[in-house]
C-alpha cells in the first residue's frame, strides 16, 4: 500500500485528522529545522521557529489551498518565520550595539577556528536575507530555482538573480573560494 502524499494528508488534516498532522510532521521536521538552523545559524532559535512553523501550519490550516503543493506552503511558512526572527534580531543588535560592549564581546569573534564551515557560516550571515534564502535552496536543499520562485512569488529568473548575487557576495567575502560551483 502506497503512503499518502502530503496534500492528501494535509486535506485529511484539514478534515480534523490530527494523526495527518502528526504525521506531516514527522516528515518534515528535520528539513525544515536543518533550513531554519543554516537561516538562522542558532539551534535553540531553529527549534522555536520550527515550533512556530507547524503551529502556524495549525492556524492557517484554513488558508492553504487543496491542491498546493505541501512543502512549497510549508517552506513559505517556515522562511517568513526566519525573515521576522532574523529582522527582530537586527532590531536587538542594533539596540545592543549602542551600549558599550562587554570585555567579551570587545575581544571579537573567535579567530582560532579557522574552519571553512565556519568561515561559510559566517559568510552567509552576511548576505541580504532573500540572497541568502536562495542560495541556501539551491546549493543546500536542492531545489529549482522554479521551486525557489514559486516558494517567494517571484520568476525563476528572479530566483536566480537571488542566488547570483548571494554567490557573488559570498565570493567577495571569502576570497577566492570557488562557492558557487
Amino acid at each position: 500500500m502506497r503512503s499518502p502524499t502530503d496534500e492528501e494528508l494535509m486535506e485529511r488534516f484539514l478534515d480534523g485528522a490530527q494523526d495527518a498532522f502528526e504525521d506531516l510532521f514527522a516528515r518534515h521536521a528535520g528539513r525544515v529545522q536543518g533550513f531554519l538552523a543554516r537561516m538562522v545559524r542558532d539551534g535553540a532559535l531553529a527549534e522555536d521557529l520550527l515550533q512556530a512553523t507547524f503551529l502556524s501550519v495549525i492556524r492557517s490550516r484554513g488558508r492553504y489551498e487543496p491542491g498546493t503543493r505541501f512543502t512549497s506552503w510549508l517552506m513559505t511558512i517556515a522562511a517568513n518565520a526566519a525573515r521576522d526572527a532574523l529582522r527582530h534580531q537586527r532590531h536587538v543588535d542594533a539596540y545592543s550595539a549602542s551600549e558599550a560592549p562587554s570585555p567579551a564581546e570587545a575581544a571579537g569573534p573567535d579567530a582560532s577556528d579557522p574552519s571553512l564551515r565556519r568561515h561559510l557560516l559566517d559568510a552567509l550571515q552576511q548576505l541580504h536575507p532573500d540572497h541568502r534564502e536562495a542560495v541556501v535552496l539551491s546549493k543546500v536543499e536542492g531545489w529549482s530555482f522554479e521551486e525557489i520562485g514559486a516558494l517567494r512569488g517571484i520568476s525563476a529568473g528572479a530566483a536566480r538573480l537571488r542566488a547570483h548575487r548571494g554567490y557573488e557576495k559570498l565570493r567577495e567575502l571569502l576570497g577566492e573560494l570557488e562557492v558557487a560551483r
